[in-house]
């Protein structure tokens, strides 16, 4: 009866079969369990006011799990519950991936950071700044390198700028090396390294590894990813046999939840764009364990993935000053392609780094906690009424040693 009571609310209770990691109790973690019992009330409150469809979050510390739980529901209209199995849109969460492959290959002397792009992409050699009212467009004062792909300083834009859309640079039924033509056709919006512009970068560095390995993106990341870290569901696209698990995406209105679709071609079909910067779908559990392997530096249940100075390398900060310092100083920018807080704040501990992703997933990573945080929804706007920074403050306020 407790269990159907349950499943009424939208809350479902998780089975211990699946854990990610070793699971223990909040105190086993040194974590106090009322606040991760309010962050789960939290949860469940924003389901009941229609603010958001479900929730799936995980808590890890010291690389044991101390809190996994689901509210809510995948699909409003058939009433299926959300599990720690249902898959989540990650989009610019599939960066951080992207990134990791990348250095792997970089371990393995295939490119230097600063090698320019245009050494294994001769379609960037013709690339130009945009012309503006007062000069015509012309040459980068520099070519743009590899590293100012990973740190968007290369001048390229957004998905969703105009200009893009103009040009119809990105569509998920062009393969990449059609996308790396496109995009090279377009102009830089500025020379590189003089500017941090969050960007379709990560997408030519997924055309990069392919070159790098000589495999697809897809395939490198199975074999070199997914498959050692255990990131069993995790992909380009959803398999028919997932398809049950797949969360809907829901946009506010004025009549409350709405289904929407943000791409023309949906992610239960095979895209011809295997997009490094926003193309994956996970669980919590996959990336809670790409997460941990962060935390871990470089490392996993015994698999190292990356060398621990690598990995160090990739979270800390590595804009420039003045760049840096245009972007406000308070957050820097990672080789991991992670947001990197600078200072100590309410919101974040410094040197804690994460990101996000359109269509409301996020994950943290704290070194100095030993703390792993993960939060996804499948909501447009990605964080109605600002659910991310009230369930992290309970988290972070549920530390006890």
């Amino acid at each position: 009866m407790r269990i159907f009571a349950s499943l009424a609310l939208g809350v479902t209770m998780l089975a211990a079969p699946s854990d990610p990691l070793p699971r223990v109790t909040p105190e086993a973690a040194g974590l106090a369990p009322a606040p991760l019992r309010q962050a789960t009330d939290l949860l469940r409150q924003f389901v009941a006011d229609g603010k958001i469809a479900g929730a799936v979050a995980a808590v890890a510390r010291h690389g044991q799990l101390a809190y996994l739980e689901a509210a809510g529901f995948q699909d409003l209209e058939t009433r299926a519950p959300m599990t720690d199995r249902s898959l989540f849109r990650i989009y610019s969460m599939t960066k951080s991936v992207t990134a990791v492959a990348a250095m792997m290959l970089f371990e393995e002397g295939r490119f230097t950071l600063d090698d320019p792009v245009s050494a294994y992409l001769p379609e960037f050699r013709q690339v130009m700044v945009q012309p503006t009212a007062d000069a015509a467009a012309r040459p980068p004062v520099r070519p743009i390198t590899v590293e100012d792909l990973l740190l968007h300083t290369s001048g390229l834009s957004h998905r969703t700028s105009e200009l893009y859309g103009r040009l119809q640079v990105r569509s998920r039924a062009d393969d990449l090396p059609t996308f790396v033509r496109k995009i090279a056709r377009a102009p830089l919006m500025e020379d590189p390294r003089t500017r941090f512009r969050y960007s379709e970068a990560t997408t030519v560095v997924g055309r990069l590894v392919e070159i790098w390995s000589g495999q697809p993106l897809d395939a490198f990341l199975d074999a070199r990813v997914f498959r050692p870290l255990g990131m069993t569901d995790t992909g380009f696209w959803v398999r028919p046999e997932q398809r049950d698990r797949l969360t809907r995406v829901y946009a506010t209105s004025p009549r409350g939840l709405a289904a929407t679709e943000i791409e023309v071609i949906p992610f239960t079909d095979r895209p011809a764009l295997l997009e490094g910067a926003v193309g994956l779908v996970a669980t919590v559990p996959d990336y809670l364990r790409f997460s941990q392997m962060l935390l871990n530096r470089g490392e996993l249940d015994g698999v190292r993935v990356l060398k621990a100075a690598t990995v160090d390398r990739m979270t800390r900060n590595a804009l420039p000053g003045d760049v840096l310092a245009a972007r406000g100083g308070a957050m820097g920018w990672g080789l991991a392609n992670v947001n990197v807080a600078m200072t100590t704040s309410p919101s974040a501990t410094e040197g804690e780094y994460g990101w996000d992703g359109t269509a409301g997933t996020i994950f943290w990573v704290d070194p100095k906690t030993a703390l792993v945080t993960i939060l996804m929804t499948q909501s447009t706007p990605p964080d109605p009424d600002g659910l991310r920074r009230t369930f992290k403050a309970l988290v972070q306020q549920s530390i006890i040693d």
